[in-house]
């Protein structure tokens, strides 16, 4: 563990750098409370997203980095903001017609358009954690609902009474003259018709605890801050759970982080120290637009595991956080391809090169074996010039590569074969353009399926590329990309494809030489 310890101190990898400014928060006692507190927060207004498992994926990934560089024990909190009144209707649930009657409610004072759970808020809840424990997260879950009700916030909410001043100074502060007449920082929940109420305050009443407001029927209502008869606005919010929960650490997206000050602000007014914090760049579509929930135009976490394994995803989350990245169905081949050259490089690696290997923080430490024989990228290719319709017709291939590979000892792969058959299906067959090769072009592939016709290196794919790559050149191919590209553009229909000489070994020499042969014919153009 020293070895492993000393590494982790010294790892450029950003989890472990994030876990080293958290160790320094108690370097000089432990917590009173006796552990370091994670949290992630989740809005329940719709249903999990890629968002969520990024964030939680992420935090956990910090998380077991400062497990490794110390002793203190750690937990996590998923806080659900239920308590929060049902602004708007979602689109993509039944029964509109019902919430409709029941907008601005606490969401779990809205009954269930599902008809599963008590309220709106409780299924989107189990929604939730349904979500995390498929993928294993190590969690504890509160609901904002009970935090309010239950009196575990009862402290801190009087104390915000006491500081109201202070609190509406900093949010004034940050408010437009015409928001700053109505503000307040307390929402109070109408004992009338249980909505929740965006009213100015008449009194905030230090002693007693109390808010009073006009209500819904015109006369004066004072109501106890305490026992979930009020909630606070999202910003003070933030910074009051962070006060009574004596959280240590959380992570936001960029577009929170000019609210960072407000957060930490009211979090010192009401007694506690402000948490160390990670902001993460935001994802963007394929053409640069930010991903939005409404506009529906980013990846969902059922459309990537529908062509990838989880650990892929984990590990374009683990790429850069900082750094804004272009979330897309194109990003997925990529993302597998280059998740199992990390575990493979791994076994090589000294302890110092794994803790900086993305895989390491993907599994904990103890990543699996890879048994990605064929890259992602060939497989598709492979799907794509075998017509196969069911990963079963590319095991064919695949036996004949690599005779020892089976669905039983290489289950990675026998799933990738799944996924990459799905993947060009819905994906690349749509969008093949297939052309006409040019005579210098022509002249060079009849070259190159003359020289296949006589080889006898076998399924050597360096040995074929070396042979691709000679044909390429004596045929004048300057620089040489434009003679893979014509190769791809020609066979394959796409601009850009895979390592042609392990291709032509998994696909087969005299596949490879019927498919040149269709190519030079014109046999692969759609038809007229």
């Amino acid at each position: 563990m020293s070895a492993l310890r000393d590494a982790a101190m010294k790892s450029k990898a950003w989890p472990f750098e994030e876990a080293r400014v958290l160790l320094k928060r108690y370097e000089k006692k432990a917590p009173e409370k006796g552990y370091v507190l994670f949290e992630t927060g989740y809005g329940p207004s719709g249903l999990p997203h890629i968002g969520t498992f990024g964030e939680v994926a992420r935090t956990t990934m910090i998380r077991r980095a400062f497990e490794v560089i110390s002793d203190i024990p750690t937990r996590l909190i998923c806080f659900s903001d239920d308590l929060d009144g049902m602004r708007k209707v979602p689109d993509n649930v039944p029964n509109t017609e019902m919430l409709n009657l029941h907008r601005q409610k606490p969401l779990t004072s809205v009954p269930d358009p599902f008809g599963e759970y008590p309220s709106f808020g409780d299924h989107n809840n189990a929604m939730l954690r349904r979500f995390l424990d498929t993928f294993g997260f190590e969690y504890e879950f509160i609901s904002a609902t009970d935090f309010y009700r239950s009196g575990r916030f009862d402290d801190t909410l009087r104390l915000a009474c006491e500081r109201y001043d202070q609190i509406m100074a900093v949010m004034m502060a940050s408010l437009r003259e015409e928001r700053q007449q109505t503000y307040s920082c307390f929402l109070p929940i109408s004992p009338i018709s249980g909505r929740v109420l965006y009213v100015p305050l008449k009194e905030v009443n230090a002693k007693d605890g109390t808010i009073t407001f006009e209500g819904e029927d015109g006369r004066d209502c004072t109501l106890p801050v305490t026992g979930g008869n009020v909630k606070l606005q999202w910003k003070p919010d933030f910074g009051a759970r962070w006060a009574a929960l004596d959280v240590d650490f959380e992570m936001y997206g960029k577009d929170h982080s000019t609210n960072t000050p407000i957060y930490d602000g009211i979090c010192e007014i009401l007694g506690g120290r402000k948490p160390e914090h990670f902001t993460y760049e935001l994802f963007l579509d394929e053409t640069g637009q930010k991903i939005s929930k409404s506009k529906g135009n980013g990846l969902t976490i059922d459309e990537w595991l529908t062509y990838a394994a989880t650990e892929s995803l984990s590990y374009f989350m683990y790429l850069k956080p900082k750094t804004a990245k272009r979330m897309h169905f194109d990003v997925i081949p990529k993302a597998v391809d280059e998740y199992h050259q990390q575990l493979r490089a791994y076994a090589t690696q000294d302890v110092e090169a794994q803790v900086n290997n993305p895989v390491w923080h993907i599994h904990h430490g103890a990543p699996p074996q890879s048994h990605m024989v064929v890259p992602f990228a060939m497989l598709l290719n492979l799907a794509s010039v075998s017509a196969a319709t069911s990963k079963d017709g590319l095991w064919g291939f695949i036996k004949r590569y690599a005779p020892e590979a089976s669905a039983e000892t290489h289950p990675d792969l026998d799933a990738a074969a799944e996924y990459a058959v799905r993947y060009f299906r819905d994906f690349v067959a749509p969008k093949r353009q297939f052309r006409l090769a040019d005579a210098k072009e022509a002249a060079a592939m009849a070259d190159l399926r003359a020289r296949l016709a006589v080889w006898e290196g076998g399924a050597d794919g360096d040995a074929l590329q070396n042979l691709v790559f000679a044909v390429g050149k004596e045929h004048g191919f300057d620089p040489l990309r434009d003679w893979f590209k014509a190769l791809y553009e020609v066979l394959l229909g796409a601009s850009e494809g895979p390592r042609f000489g392990g291709f032509i070994a998994l696909y087969g020499v005299a596949e490879t030489i019927a498919l040149l042969d269709k190519a030079l014919a014109g046999g692969l153009m759609p038809a007229a």
